[in-house]
């Protein structure tokens, strides 16, 4: 079976170099830096499985071609899957995977964001390059005196949950599906949304993008949270309402905000645009408030994790070609 790979990095070809050198028998693997596009098609050169990142959108019409020319198994080297359609991927049999990998460096990430938030490390930073060294406006919260709430305690919110334990906080959770050893080992209390929301001095996003989920951070739920609340978003930028989170900036409702994560941000985040004019307008206003703190899409950006998209995004692929792949979506 031939693989075809596109949206290689420089940074993953060690590893990809590794994985191919490991493909079982009748495997063969090709990687390219393009994204795959309905005008470059031909590029597959009759592979039937593809790995692919966001970049790469497949809608309807797109998987329609790709199994015109036989492809029949896709793996996005993601944890997120939005930009495949899943529904007309299995109507069409073609068998789709996600990756997986450590939760640790984005829930590493996550903490440290809370700290840069709570200590005003941005205004802090900005004032070194002039000079400035004063103090007025940049006393800062120490975390271990606030109630953190934790929205979704999968692997990355159980992760950050360990984190936060380390630091004596109270830590509130909801999740549909909670965790019972968390709540034996006194880790967190599980409470239902709108407690959470009126009783934490911080909240962390750490649930997937769905319908049910898509900004649930919008105006009604702002006006239920303390004032002053910081936000923190390393999870999916459509998560939150971006109107709504300005709004509370402007209000002074929200007391900080860091996202690693932006709605639209496709085209924008692990591109170099120096030279080019940006058409998000929100990205653009939310970053320069000094409260407000836009990271771009590293949460998951360490060398395991990179190891790990790689060599899932691989193995899955085969996984499905061979038998039962666990991150079959």
């Amino acid at each position: 079976m031939k693989i075809k790979l596109y949206e290689l990095r420089d940074d993953e070809r060690a590893v990809l170099d590794r994985v191919v050198s490991a493909l079982p028998a009748g495997f063969e693997l090709e990687s390219t830096g393009e994204t795959l596009r309905p005008d470059n098609l031909d590029t597959l050169d009759g592979a039937e499985a593809i790995v692919i990142v966001n970049k790469s959108p497949l809608d309807e019409a797109m998987l329609a071609q790709l199994h015109g020319r036989g492809v029949r198994f896709v793996a996005t080297r993601s944890i997120g899957f939005n930009h495949i359609d899943i529904d007309a991927a299995r109507k069409l049999g073609i068998r789709v995977c996600n990756t997986t990998y450590p939760p640790y460096g984005v829930a590493e990430f996550a903490v440290m964001l809370m700290l840069i938030a709570l200590r005003k490390y941005k205004p802090a930073l900005w004032r070194q390059q002039v000079n400035d060294y004063s103090l007025a406006g940049l006393q800062g919260r120490e975390l271990r005196n606030l109630t953190v709430g934790v929205m979704g305690t999968g692997r990355i919110g159980r992760a950050v949950i360990e984190y936060l334990s380390g630091f004596g906080c109270k830590i509130l959770a909801y999740d549909p599906y909670p965790a019972a050893d968390l709540v034996e080992r006194g880790l967190v209390t599980y409470v239902e949304l709108d407690e959470l929301y009126a009783c934490s001095d911080l909240i962390t996003l750490h649930m997937p993008l769905m319908d049910a989920t898509r900004g649930i951070i919008d105006a009604g739920a702002l006006a239920k949270m303390r004032d002053g609340v910081v936000l923190v978003n390393v999870s999916r930028g459509e998560l939150m309402d971006v109107p709504a989170l300005i709004d509370g900036i402007e209000s002074r409702k929200i007391g900080a905000l860091a996202m690693d994560v932006f709605a639209e941000e496709d085209g924008i985040y692990h591109v170099n645009r120096t030279h080019d004019i940006l058409a998000n307008r929100d990205m653009a206003y939310l970053r320069q408030f000094p409260n407000v703190v836009l990271t771009q899409h590293i949460a998951f950006y360490t060398d395991v994790d990179v190891d790990s998209m790689v060599e899932q995004g691989v193995g899955g692929v085969v996984a499905m070609a061979t038998g039962r792949c666990d991150t079959e979506l």
